[in-house]
């Protein structure tokens, strides 16, 4: 999972490091796009109630009941959401209780009124979801590998970015670089920002000579 680093008021960019991209526990990561502040407390409640949880059960939930908890969290902000404080999570994790290590990865997206739905290979939210989706559509193929996978969400935040405004592109200037977070069997883990920047170093570099990708 990755996101860029942008978060927009209006017509103005009101930051240019903001993080959409986090742990929602040891297996599992959770992105937002939307308003930001509604977001990111949803994502901090998010983490609390998960942890909660494995203390009090002695247990994880499952992945798809993590999903369903993130989806009761959205449709109790349907009220907000409707007067213009929308935000729209996307959840993905390592499902430990697949039988198959190799169909393991699931991601859930989720609608405004909570509804949850389970995606297939990939998927992507916010204003430049249209562009980032084409982007994933042409290059997806299963079975690729985690240095594969961060190229692939890297270059679409590249084109999300070429053509939505409110997403931004790597800042090379000032190296700031997208979040990027995996989640395999081993855990949860953010590449470092001279791993990051590096793939971002890399795509920026490639888009000279083709900028179509």
């Amino acid at each position: 999972m990755a996101g860029d680093r942008r978060a927009t008021m209006g017509n103005l960019i009101a930051s240019r490091d903001i993080e959409k991209v986090h742990p929602a526990d040891a297996y599992s990561l959770v992105g937002m796009a939307g308003t930001a502040g509604v977001g990111i407390e949803l994502i901090r409640l998010f983490q609390v109630e998960l942890e909660h949880y494995e203390k009090i059960e002695g247990t994880m939930l499952s992945l798809h009941g993590k999903a369903n908890r993130l989806a009761t969290m959205i449709r109790n902000n349907l009220g907000a959401a409707l007067q213009g404080l929308a935000v729209i999570p996307l959840f993905a994790g390592f499902d430990v209780d697949a039988s198959d290590p190799a169909t393991a990865g699931r991601i859930f997206s989720f609608d405004v009124a909570g509804g949850v739905y389970e995606e297939t290979g990939y998927d992507a939210i916010g204003s430049g979801s249209l562009f980032a989706k084409s982007a994933l559509k042409k290059r997806y193929r299963p079975g690729i590998d985690v240095d594969a996978a961060v190229r692939l969400a890297v270059e679409a935040l590249y084109d999300a970015a070429d053509d939505d405004t409110a997403t931004g592109g790597p800042d090379l200037t000032r190296k700031i670089y997208p979040v990027v977070m995996t989640a395999t069997a081993e855990g949860t883990r953010r590449l470092t920002d001279e791993e990051a920047g590096a793939v971002a170093e890399a795509v920026v570099r490639d888009r000279m000579s083709n900028p179509g990708g």
